[in-house]
């Protein structure tokens, strides 16, 4: 640590990494002291010359002697003197709440925005920007924000602020960390001198809030400098369409999401830590990786990885182009290398995106270790997982044997869980969400005589969905089981059949239904962009789940009116999967 005069002020520097290295600054915000960047800083210190102080009046940096002396030109001020005493032309500034509020009143101000390599912020935008979006933006939109500030009102009080810092605000804090982040409390953080930093930053909101705020003479844009915008999803304080107006005021900007609440740093370090890490390093001259192509990308899944199984013909060839259509990169995957590869070069010819072929038995376990291995290692954590594959078997339960039972669980049950399991950790572990969609039919919640195997997948696919929502909804994830009813592919001639004749009249049922497969690859695409749990597909997939859930007895009926509709259901989803 060293100190480094301001004013009146003396503040707590500390620095470490390789001095040679460009810096990163990192500025805390209320109520919390450089401590809170611990587990980042020592991350990022290999690569970076890390920077760190606290702020007037926080930690062991000295308040001002007038407790007035907390508005923007003060404390950039201090930011400006942290940076003189560095010897650098320019620094990577990241900020978290006031650290954030701080950086974007930073970058339109003569003097210090021109020493500023990049901002990282961390939360949504600045004061100005917050006071430009409360007068133009939607009246709903402006009311839920309004909402979600409503502390900003109490913190101007008088008085009673401060008798809450001595009394119940560190413990109320503490608490919040602990059970509303699962934020473990470590020493440091939060940081001993609390309740004095609490009072202290109290003038923080006093000085800037109602100037800044109210004045709609203040110019909201900021100049080119990159900007990038980290959105923790679970932010109490910042609402979504705040974060998403961002890009109004900053032309540079790259926009990311954490699956995690306001003090993102510390339940998420290593991801915070990457994006930061990827996005200086970016702006220092190396190539931009898949995560902030993403965050720059147009289009509904512009720069999104999407994995879609059963990719070769079918729902799943319809879903590889849909996304394809609308920016992602996808990667084809089918048992059928030859029907992946066609699907790529169509994708490639057709609407001039980025596909890659793969093949894999989804049934296989060892197979789909190296498939998920191998598409991580060469492009990257998928943002979203189709497990698409599947096949069926059209015969009586006592007709089934134990071979037809294992093949139909391997690839429509078995491959989905390899999918979820393999792929879904990854997304855990990357920590910036993600969707999986699989695959199931109508057959999922209607009872059939003649696909007993069939069936019992499909319902345990939408099962394991729901199970996997639940699990998943924390980590960000999406999980959705889409259900569609009798559709027009070629996975009713590809099924076992007891007779050539049954086979014949299935594949003459699918025809005349007439419901391509694009249709059910829109429903897969909006479910993911509306994350949606269940989505039944057509007519008769509607039908059936609301009957199936009104009245199971009426579904059990119809199961033994006509095993002709039968034969005709086992078409209804309509999967690639290609029987070996």
């Amino acid at each position: 640590m060293r100190w480094v005069e301001s004013g009146d002020v003396r503040l707590a520097v500390h620095e470490e990494g390789d001095p040679g290295h460009p810096v990163v600054l990192l500025l805390h915000g209320y109520p919390d002291t450089h401590r809170v960047w611990d587990e980042v800083a020592a991350l990022l210190r290999d690569r970076f010359r890390v920077v760190r102080y606290d702020v007037r009046g926080a930690g062991a940096s000295s308040p001002p002697r007038d407790r007035r002396d907390y508005g923007f030109d003060r404390l950039l001020a201090d930011l400006g003197a942290v940076i003189d005493s560095l010897d650098v032309p320019k620094v990577h500034l990241v900020g978290h709440d006031w650290g954030s509020l701080q950086g974007w009143e930073a970058l339109g101000r003569d003097g210090i925005g021109d020493r500023l390599a990049s901002f990282t912020s961390l939360g949504g935008p600045g004061l100005r920007q917050v006071g430009d979006f409360f007068r133009h933006g939607r009246r709903r939109d402006v009311a839920a924000q309004r909402l979600r500030s409503w502390y900003i009102g109490a913190f101007l009080l008088p008085v009673l602020p401060e008798l809450a810092w001595r009394s119940v605000m560190p413990r109320l804090v503490s608490r919040t960390l602990r059970r509303g982040e699962g934020v473990a409390l470590r020493p440091g953080h939060p940081a001993a001198t609390m309740a004095a930093d609490g009072r202290n930053g109290l003038w923080l909101y006093r000085r800037n809030m109602p100037a800044t705020l109210g004045d709609p003479g203040l110019d909201p844009r900021v100049p080119g400098i990159p900007v990038q915008l980290i959105e923790p999803t679970r932010d109490p304080y910042v609402t979504p369409a705040l974060a998403e107006a961002v890009g109004r005021w900053a032309p540079e900007l790259w926009r990311r999401k954490v699956a995690a609440g306001h003090w993102v740093q510390r339940s998420r370090p290593g991801t915070v830590a990457a994006m930061i890490g990827e996005f200086v390093e970016h702006v220092e001259g190396a190539p931009a990786g898949r995560g902030l192509r993403r965050a720059r990308a147009g289009g509904a899944f512009g720069g999104r990885l999407v994995v879609v199984t059963g990719a070769g013909s079918g729902i799943g060839l319809a879903t590889a182009r849909a996304f394809a259509a609308h920016g992602a990169e996808v990667v084809c995957a089918d048992i059928d290398l030859d029907a992946a590869k066609q699907a790529v070069d169509a994708i490639g010819r057709d609407l001039g995106g980025t596909a890659y072929a793969v093949r894999v038995d989804v049934a296989n376990a060892d197979q789909m270790e190296n498939f998920s291995r191998n598409i991580i290692a060469d492009y990257g954590v998928p943002d979203i997982v189709v497990n698409n594959a599947g096949i069926a078997v059209a015969k009586r339960f006592f007709d089934h044997s134990l071979d037809d039972w294992r093949r139909t669980l391997d690839v429509n049950l078995w491959g989905v869980v390899h999918g979820c399991r393999l792929f879904g950790a990854a997304m855990a572990e990357r920590g910036e969400g993600g969707h999986i969609v699989n695959v199931a039919s109508l057959a999922a919640f209607a009872p059939s005589r003649v696909l007993p195997a069939y069936s019992a997948s499909k319902a345990a696919v939408k099962m394991l969905s729901d199970c996997l929502r639940a699990e998943l909804a924390d980590q960000g994830i999406g999980v959705s089981a889409v259900c569609p009813g009798f559709v027009s592919t070629a996975i009713a001639r590809n099924a076992a059949y007891p007779t050539e004749s049954m086979r014949e009249e299935a594949v003459r049922g699918l025809a005349r239904r007439g419901y391509p497969p694009e249709r059910v690859a829109a429903h897969i695409l909006r479910a993911v962009h509306r994350n949606e749990a269940v989505v039944p597909v057509n007519l008769e997939g509607k039908i059936g789940y609301v009957l199936s859930r009104v009245s199971p007895r009426a579904m059990r009926g119809l199961a033994r009116l006509s095993v002709v509709a039968e034969n005709r259901e086992i078409a209804g989803n309509d999967r690639s999967y290609r029987r070996r």
